[in-house]
């Protein structure tokens, strides 16, 4: 067996587990042939080629939850849209020849473990969320092996074929060490001081960033630093304001390609709550105020966040209230050292480093 094709995209949630999955593949088997199935127009037609893999591009998208014309519009062609990409999926699957294809969530994921379940080929979902999408539910009826990081997903899932791995998590992630005298370099910051690092997800978080910008003067008094990846949109639409407030201590960056260098200086962390985010969150172990993204397909954001929360490891602050309440949280969060180190502490126990494994270890199986 050494070939195989990854689907899915769309987040970086989506495109790093899929990447982490390659290239274990890849250090498993290194012979292995692997193939990616993206969506055009979305991140991964981008970021999986930057990482060295070859990409095919479906046409597709998903529902249209507004009830606009043009929203109308678009979910009436979406089953159409549907069976053409099936087509396409099944024509590279006959092509490549894969032995396994995984998906991992994201629009392309669906016509494309859809089209191999048709053909007969082995297909193994990495569910990353608590709360699953609709796709991943209907791909499960026929899928060989379900890869999940939360109990409890047996009710929308066959309990037979689920498999706890826990979410994969970059390399480098998983390898970072805390207070790397390399990485207050890279940033340029100053090690004896406090830094908030602000991570509103791979395409940014208006809330959050709304919200930063309106206290970016308080945060100057707090006498900290601050890492802020705002994504590219934000960024790009107010690049002269931004680049007016870049100093010494406040760093803004549209995209954070070594995420391993900003958890190395991150004293305090704000967060969407995305899966992967909580998956590499947990390996990090710092005190972290998670803001789950409001629109997530079923509010599977808010689902991830309250595992979390309920144990008392992270704050969970709705985006509704992020305006009022992310500032004083943060200043509360810093200085109560006593509840900060503890919830730091109490985040590493929910880590799973060798989630990687496991899931390899499920899609060598066939």
């Amino acid at each position: 067996m050494n070939r195989f094709i990854i689907s899915g995209g769309g987040t970086g949630g989506h495109i790093f587990p899929a990447l982490a999955i390659a290239n274990q593949l890849k250090k498993e088997i290194p012979e292995a042939e692997i193939l990616f199935i993206g969506a055009n127009g979305k991140m991964e037609m981008t970021r999986v080629p930057e990482a060295g893999y070859n990409i095919v591009g479906l046409d597709v998208f998903g529902i249209r939850r507004d009830l606009s014309w043009s929203g109308i519009k678009s979910n009436v062609k979406l089953p159409f849209v549907l069976l053409k990409t099936m087509r396409k999926a099944k024509q590279i699957m006959r092509q490549f020849k894969p032995d396994v294809v995984i998906g991992v969530g994201g629009y392309a994921s669906g016509p494309a473990l859809r089209a191999a379940q048709a053909l007969n080929i082995p297909t193994v979902i990495q569910e990353q969320n608590s709360y699953p999408g609709k796709t991943n539910k209907w791909l499960s009826k026929k899928a060989a092996k379900i890869c999940v990081a939360y109990n409890g997903l047996d009710r929308f899932f066959p309990e037979d074929k689920i498999v706890k791995t826990g979410n994969p998590v970059r390399a480098e992630i998983i390898n970072f060490q805390p207070k790397l005298e390399e990485a207050y370099t890279f940033f340029d910051l100053d090690k004896n001081k406090k830094t908030i690092l602000i991570i509103g997800g791979s395409q940014g978080a208006r809330t959050i960033n709304q919200t930063i910008l309106a206290h970016i003067e308080d945060f100057k008094k707090m006498d900290c630093q601050l890492i802020w990846q705002t994504g590219e949109s934000f960024y790009n639409s107010n690049e002269i304001q931004l680049s007016e407030l870049q100093s010494k201590s406040i760093k803004i960056l549209p995209f954070i390609k070594h995420m391993n260098l900003a958890y190395s200086v991150a004293d305090y962390i704000v967060s969407r709550a995305g899966a992967l985010a909580i998956a590499e969150l947990t390996i990090v172990g710092a005190p972290t105020i998670l803001i789950p993204f409001p629109s997530a397909a079923e509010d599977h954001q808010t689902a991830n966040a309250k595992q979390l929360s309920d144990a008392e490891v992270a704050i969970l602050l709705p985006d509704k209230e992020v305006n009022e309440k992310l500032y004083p949280n943060l200043v509360n969060l810093m200085n109560d050292h006593v509840a900060s180190n503890k919830m730091a502490q109490n985040m590493r126990q929910f880590a799973q480093p060798d989630a990687i494994h496991k899931i390899v270890k499920e899609i060598l199986v066939f």
